[in-house]
Order: C-alpha cells, then structure tokens, then sequence
C-alpha cells in the first residue's frame, strides 16, 4: 500500500474540514507514512530527513513562542506592580483641563516667540467665563495663573474648568500652541492588557501620555 508522502510542514497549519493541524497531528501523519509505507519501495531519505527538520524547526519555534509569552506576561507583571507607585503623585499631561482652587495653573508650549496669547477660560459647562490676554511670551513651555474672575471680576466656585490659547507672532501669523494640564493619580485601571492611570478629575491616561511627575 503506497501512502503519499507528507511533503511540506506547512500542511500542519493548514484548515482540514475545519480542524487546524499542529505538530503532533504531523507526527502521527509521519508515524503512520512510515507504518504503511512499502518495503518494496521505501520513502526516500532525503525526503524523510527534510520532514524532520522541518519538524524540529517547528518545534523550536513553539517553544520559542512560549518563551516570548512568559517573558512578556513577567514584565507586564513588573509594571503593573510599579506603575501603582504613581498613586498620590502629580503628573503633566497634553490636555486643557485645569482645576480651580483659588487660582489655577495653565500650561502651554509655543513653537516660537509670540507677540500676543489670548486665553479663553470655560466652565464644566463649556460656558465662557473669561479671556485673558497674557502680553508677549517665549518660545517653548510657558504658565498663566488665572486668579478664578470671572469677566466681571466675580471669584468663581472651585472646581473643573478648560482653557484654549491663541497666539500669534509680531507679523500676525499664528503660532502653534500645545496645551498641557496636571493632575494628581488617584487610582490604575488595568484593561485589556493595558494600564490607565485615574486622575482626580476623572480622566483616564496611559503611561505614554505623562510627560513628567512630581
């Protein structure tokens, strides 16, 4: 009885009837190719020995896989573990939102001089409260402090509020601006294999999002 040699490993990945063949379904396919095999006419060895090494490659690539995967899941282990250190500090996010508590802090960054940064201030609400106009500044990272007035020089109540500048140069051209808030973490959520850091205002952040702490 001639049985038709297993030719490539690549058959051991392929959808049979809906059944995915892995490395042991090839070794049984191999043990029974050599049990009906005819004596008359053997497999040739040059083709047995290449099977076997397809095989081994194989083998070694599972448990290489295997490796990765407990590496992987130690290290996430790690941060998990240490990213929870973080909690009660305060870190510097890209973002608008600032909290109001007597005074407030806004963060931004200019990409050259600018002659003139118009502040807007909003409520929770997205009501506008106030502008502000903060004169000329500096290239790079810049901080307004808002003393809580409102436009008619009411002290506003504590809380969550959003800011958007504006800046342009002394030619009138328009200068880009990148907003930054800080927050202090008050909690770690971990899911779908990703952590997020929980900061008082109720925003959820990565790690890559934090552009320093203190």
């Amino acid at each position: 009885m001639e049985v038709s040699g297993v030719s490539d490993i690549n058959s051991t990945i392929q959808n049979v009837n809906g059944k995915t063949f892995g490395k042991e379904d090839f070794m049984k396919i191999l043990l029974k190719q050599l049990n009906y095999q005819d004596p008359l006419n053997p497999m040739d060895s040059t083709q047995f020995t290449s099977q076997l090494t397809q095989f081994s490659s194989l083998e070694q690539l599972t448990n290489l896989n295997t490796t990765l995967e407990n590496v992987l899941a130690f290290q996430q282990s790690i941060q998990n573990a240490s990213i929870t250190d973080l909690i009660g500090r305060t870190v510097r996010v890209e973002g608008d939102a600032t909290y109001l508590n007597n005074t407030a802090d806004m963060n931004y960054e200019l990409s050259k001089d600018a002659a003139s940064v118009k502040i807007s201030i909003y409520d929770k609400g997205g009501r506008l409260v106030v502008t502000k106009e903060a004169g000329a500044q500096q290239q790079g990272s810049n901080k307004f402090v808002w003393d809580g007035k409102d436009a008619s020089g009411n002290q506003l109540p504590a809380g969550d509020y959003t800011f958007e500048i504006k800046a342009k140069d002394i030619s009138g051209a328009v200068v880009n601006v990148v907003t930054n808030s800080f927050g202090t973490v008050t909690g770690v959520n971990f899911e779908n294999g990703l952590s997020y850091l929980v900061l008082n205002d109720g925003r959820n952040i990565t790690l890559s999002e934090i552009k320093s702490i203190r």
